[in-house]
């Protein structure tokens, strides 16, 4: 509910495009606890949950993920939920809408994207506009009870408050139970509270239509005629996942909330003036009702007063609201008989046209058609069949490769994965997974997985692996990939210091990788100084690290080094070290 109530959230959700973002599509992929893999793109277009199975029909959970930004195939770790825990799985997921789109995917994406966030802040702010609208309603509605039961007792009880009013406003002459009424009930201090409740509703109203609600329909037209402008330049046989006509549809919906939005402003507008006028009317009569030696100094303010937009408020806002037609609540019977009428109708904006002036001439009308947040729901139900119809298409586009069993004969206690730039020779990409046995932390495995990235990911990958011992007297506690040449091992020693951090050149021409077979250990061999070389912390003193993160050197925001973040035994204190910059 708080996410466009700020400034800055507003900012990080619509983000203006930049010229060398033009051409990047931005992938998250998530694992779920029940082996599902979501996959979304550009923030948080959904393109769909899909399941993969290497070994039968088990459940494979993800656990690990890489991937490159110049290819379209991504490596993840599969765990099978049931079984020993022997075994992972390295499967290769090429997304082929990535290389191969029949329409731009990241103006796509983004313009998707911006329409579902436009969608939401619609929501959100008609969710506000029906408050203020209630807000103003309330506390004149519990006033017009007050009244409305003391003219019920008169000898004629059929008078109603509007009528009671209209006569005062026309004769000058009150009812006792309505001159009452202003003496005890509201005075000075109600007319205060009902003239603050009023005008600040329907400014806030006012406000949220015009410099929300508005804009924010201005911004859906300009995205919509963009997507139609690409569904009429591509045919339907392309695979887009939608066509023409489900966003002329949406544009009909987006002309019918502009109309409803215009209409409810200058509603608002008009009532604003006539209460100004009724208010001054009321405080006028408050004052002249309690204090009867000053009629001569009143006189002079009831000659400047708009008799006529005081009555007209009476008649016309006082107990009924022109503002209902458009925020106010409909039976369900209703909302269901009038949705059918709608759906097949050929334009929704003149049919809303045509409803509003049966209302006007008070002929019966389709109540539900004006009501803002039906359209509001209308126009999200109806974008969400071409989003999901995008995301179909695309995740048709997503396809899976042979699976590599990564295992080495016992319980896997740490593992991590890591996608090597694509050699252009071959079109292949190296993929390099590290796993570390739980009954030994003083060896670690590299499996090395050379899989094709051309065309797909439908050849099985050629795969060898390499041991790495350590010296004695250390044990490794955590590990991360830095880069395509450097593995990093955070590693606990019995001598000073206690913690150290290896560095292993595991993609070094010195490292030689041997035939793997699944299910038993590589050949381990020693670490020589060519491929390891060790890092000493300092100002470890009474830290003892337990869990180790990577983060690579990044220009988003000024240079930054390469880091390693170290979080301590406790759980409560974490240190950050930089790499040198050779």
């Amino acid at each position: 509910m708080f996410l466009f109530s700020t400034t800055a959230s507003l900012e990080f959700v619509f983000r203006p495009c930049k010229a060398e973002d033009a051409d990047d599509v931005h992938v998250m992929v998530v694992g779920t606890a029940d082996g599902g893999i979501h996959l979304s793109i550009y923030d948080s277009f959904v393109i769909g949950t899909l399941r993969h199975s290497p070994q039968g029909d088990g459940i494979f959970q993800l656990c690990g993920h890489s991937a490159r930004p110049e290819v379209s195939t991504h490596a993840l770790l599969l765990r099978p939920q049931s079984g020993d825990g022997t075994a992972l799985y390295l499967v290769p997921m090429d997304l082929t809408f990535l290389r191969h789109s029949p329409v731009n995917l990241s103006l796509l994406a983004s313009k998707t994207t911006t329409l579902q966030n436009l969608l939401r802040y619609l929501k959100q702010t008609q969710s506000h506009m029906v408050s203020e609208w209630k807000s103003s309603r309330e506390l004149p509605s519990r006033f017009m009870l007050g009244v409305q039961d003391g003219l019920k007792k008169m000898a004629n009880g059929e008078m109603t408050v509007v009528q009671a009013l209209y006569h005062a406003v026309v004769t000058g002459h009150f009812f006792p139970p309505v001159k009452e009424w202003l003496l005890d009930s509201i005075a000075e201090r109600g007319h205060k509270r009902w003239e603050k409740a009023v005008v600040s509703g329907l400014t806030s109203l006012r406000s949220l239509v015009h410099e929300n609600f508005m804009p924010a329909l201005e911004r859906c037209a300009i995205i919509l005629s963009r997507l139609l402008g690409i569904a009429r330049f591509h045919d339907s046989e392309e695979g887009l996942g939608f066509d023409k006509g489900q966003i002329k549809k949406l544009i009909d919906i987006v002309s019918c909330l502009t109309m409803v939005a215009h209409r409810v402003l200058t509603t608002v507008m008009d009532e604003l003036e006539h209460f100004h006028a009724f208010s001054i009317w009321l405080r006028f009569e408050i004052d002249k009702q309690g204090s009867p030696s000053a009629n001569e100094e009143l006189s002079e303010k009831e000659a400047t007063m708009d008799h006529v937009k005081v009555l007209s408020y009476i008649q016309h806002y006082l107990t009924k609201n022109p503002l209902a037609l458009y925020f106010d609540e409909v039976a369900k019977e209703d909302y269901l008989r009038d949705q059918e009428m709608i759906e097949p109708g050929p334009s929704l904006l003149d049919l809303l046209d045509k409803q509003l002036q049966e209302q006007e001439a008070g002929r019966p009308y389709m109540k539900v058609l004006p009501r803002v947040d039906f359209l509001v729901n209308y126009l999200t139900s109806r974008a969400n069949v071409v989003f999901k119809g995008i995301a179909e298409a695309e995740k048709q586009s997503v396809q899976f490769g042979p699976a590599t069993e990564v295992s080495i004969g016992s319980g896997i206690w740490k593992h991590d994965v890591w996608m090597n730039r694509r050699d252009k020779k071959d079109n292949t990409t190296s993929v390099f997974t590290a796993l570390l046995p739980e009954n030994d932390r003083t060896e670690i495995y590299v499996i090395r997985s050379d899989v094709a990235v051309e065309n797909g990911v439908d050849r099985p990958s050629l795969t060898r692996a390499c041991g790495f011992r350590l010296p004695q007297k250390a044990t490794i506690v955590d590990f991360k990939y830095l880069d395509d040449e450097t593995l990093l091992v955070l590693c606990s020693r019995t001598e000073e210091p206690s913690s150290v951090l290896l560095r292993i050149a595991y993609n070094s021409a010195d490292v030689r990788y041997q035939e793997y077979t699944p299910g038993q250990r590589p050949t381990v061999v020693a670490l020589t100084d060519r491929v390891g070389s060790y890092f000493a912390f300092s100002d470890v003193a009474g830290f003892t690290p337990s869990q180790m993160e990577v983060q690579r050197p990044s220009k988003l925001r000024g240079e930054m080094p390469a880091r390693v973040c170290l979080l301590g035994h406790d759980r409560a204190m974490y240190k950050v070290y930089a790499f040198p910059a050779d």
